[in-house]
């Protein structure tokens, strides 16, 4: 099955997590089919926290890719903003 999920990225502490589209059965941080944004919990300032291409999410939703928990709850945190 294809998901919408998080991939940690970033240093110790300063977590950076990409939005990627990815095989359910690949690991948290591993392959990946496509990266469709990014969520940084530790913006600061002007610094963007979410960005989410949602052309590409409405793609992969519409060939039966499902959200991840906290994806879902970025994208609906998205919405009003965008």
């Amino acid at each position: 099955m294809v998901v919408i999920r998080l991939a940690r990225g970033g240093a110790k502490k300063r977590p950076f997590y990409n939005i990627v589209v990815t095989d359910s059965r690949n690991r948290r941080d591993g392959r990946f089919i496509e990266r469709i944004g990014f969520y940084n919990p530790v913006a600061t300032g002007n610094a963007e926290e979410v960005r989410i291409a949602a052309d590409r999410l409405g793609y992969w939703q519409g060939v039966g890719a499902q959200l991840s928990p906290s994806v879902a709850r970025l994208v609906a945190q998205s919405k009003p903003a965008a």
